[in-house]
């Protein structure tokens, strides 16, 4: 008998008769046995798989194929069946077509804002509407970057429990009552707005988890409970936070865009922090004021005394302790950035201020740029705002607002109108239009400039114009649970049924704008804006 040459190599021996041929011819029929079943497995899990793709049907998952259509239709509408007329070029009508679809898809939603803007930007370019350059050319807006270091700023409030600390505050003075506890926050955020510019990131960074905090101690939870106090301090903190963003320039991310739009008409504001402040203190005072108490009478808390809420929140400072390494940064880093806003000293610009604030948050690692990076909110911002601020700025640019504001400014002079009720019936209009947008920044970007435009063709003063536009935007911010996006956060939280929030929206989106038109206008005829 023939030894193998080598460990385990049965072929070596060939007489077929002892035991290691037998068990080599064993094992090799072993291995043959698992080679043809796991050719049947593999065929058997082949055709399942061939089955289950069969039975499955073809499912859609992209944009929503209704809101395509329709955001879609209004552009091929306009650029081939509507006439266009002859002192718009060719060129400006492809451009508004486009600009129409965009605007369309902001409200409809068949993909999120800044996938549906940049769909809308890549139409632009494919047909050579715009150039690459045109077209991204606002990508380096000084107010888009201001408004993403808003973002940024925001995160440092938050992360660092300084915006919770100040809010915990006036809870401690004023929260004896429920209306005092709702007057307590209103004014808190008053104070923090000029230096968190950001309604959306107040709220649901620092006034939701506090409310939701104070309602569940008084038992009130969404759901059979939540009139007890939540609803109350929601409805209360959302209505009034149009007069604390309308208050400051830097208080909300679209009033710096109004002023930069308002600016592109040849509207400049000497001063803006300062000029914006003097002509909105009054009204936005008196609607502070006035807020808190009309909410108390159209939608009553069931709880009225909340004599625990002031210890409580002296219990929460205690366990705070005092002001931590990061929240003296924020406070030191923010004096100087809010310092620079209202004097500009050397004509410094309010953007190059935010990035010298922020730069020293960086610095001083009040907020990391890992962080920075997350705020998924800030860069989706800074793609849809400059599509929306480009395709306006070269609508502009092609004379195409001009048009519009002077055929419209003619027929409301033909109807013999003066610039007041010119002025009245466009708010008027503005205010309504809003019911089809779901972000305040939105309609900015996208009518703003035609109606001030309008005013102005009437005879209306510029600066009158411009500032008014700008406060507007921020009074019809919690007419709807999608009118912005700070309203969407206070009704995620569940405490508000939807009927109410029409109804409560509803009113006090009219006393705001009388609040403004009223009190604000006797004001502004006072300080000579007029």
């Amino acid at each position: 008998m023939a030894l193998p040459t080598t460990r385990g190599d049965a072929r070596a021996c060939a007489c077929g008769a002892c035991a290691m041929c037998a068990s080599a011819r064993g094992a090799a029929g072993a291995t043959r046995a698992r080679r043809r079943e796991a050719v049947v497995a593999g065929a058997a899990r082949a055709a399942n798989a061939n089955a289950s793709a069969a039975a499955t049907p073809f499912v859609w998952k992209g944009a929503n194929l209704v809101p395509l259509a329709a955001s879609v239709g209004v552009g091929l509408v306009v650029n081939f069946i509507v006439p266009r007329p002859e002192a718009v070029v060719p060129q400006a009508w492809a451009l508004l077509s486009i600009f129409l679809s965009t605007i369309c898809g902001l409200v409809l939603g068949p993909l999120p804002v800044g996938a549906w803007a940049f769909v809308g930007l890549t139409t632009a370019v494919v047909t050579k509407t715009l150039s690459f350059q045109a077209a991204f050319g606002a990508m380096t807006n000084d107010v888009i970057w201001l408004i993403v270091l808003a973002f940024f700023f925001a995160r440092g409030f938050v992360r660092t429990g300084l915006g919770d600390r100040v809010a915990t505050m006036f809870v401690r003075a004023l929260g004896k009552s429920t209306l005092g506890l709702s007057y307590g926050l209103t004014i808190s955020e008053a104070l923090l707005a000029p230096a968190m510019p950001s309604t959306t990131a107040r709220a649901g960074g620092v006034y939701l988890p506090i409310i939701t905090s104070l309602a569940k101690q008084a038992g009130s939870e969404p759901g059979p409970t939540s009139r007890k106090l939540g609803a109350f301090l929601v409805q209360t903190q959302l209505q009034s936070s149009g007069h604390s963003s309308a208050m400051c320039m830097t208080a909300a991310a679209q009033n710096l865009l109004s002023l930069k739009l308002a600016a592109s008409l040849g509207i400049i504001v000497a001063s803006p922090w300062i000029t914006w402040f003097k002509a909105a203190c009054v009204p936005a005072i008196i609607g502070l004021l006035v807020t808190p108490l009309l909410v108390y009478k159209l939608y009553p808390p069931e709880v009225q005394s909340t004599p625990d809420a002031p210890a409580e929140a002296a219990a929460k400072l205690k366990e705070l302790g005092p002001l931590s390494q990061d929240e003296l940064m924020v406070v030191a880093t923010m004096s100087i950035t809010v310092f620079m806003w209202i004097f500009q000293p050397f004509g410094i610009a309010p953007v190059v201020a935010a990035m010298f604030g922020m730069s020293l948050q960086l610095i001083s690692g009040v907020i990391s740029w890992a962080e920075c990076l997350n705020e998924k909110g800030a860069w989706d911002t800074l793609l849809w705002f400059a599509v929306l601020i480009g395709m306006s700025g070269q609508l502009n640019a092609l004379g195409f607002i001009d048009y519009l504001s002077t055929t419209v400014a003619g027929a409301l002079t033909a109807a013999n109108l003066a610039w007041p009720q010119v002025m009245l019936l466009l708010h008027g209009c503005y205010f309504s239009i809003h019911y089809l947008f779901a972000s305040q920044t939105a309609q900015v970007a996208a009518l703003s400039t035609a109606f001030m435009a309008m005013m102005m063709a009437a005879g209306a003063p510029p600066i009158l114009v411009g500032l008014t536009m700008a406060f507007h935007t921020n009074l019809f911010g919690g007419i709807t649970h999608y009118a912005s996006g700070q309203s969407a956060c206070y009704f995620g939280a569940g405490f508000v049924e939807l009927k109410d929030y029409f109804r409560i929206g509803a009113i006090c989106g009219v006393a705001n704008v009388l609040i403004w038109l009223v009190f604000g206008g006797l004001w502004w005829k006072v300080i000579g804006l007029y």
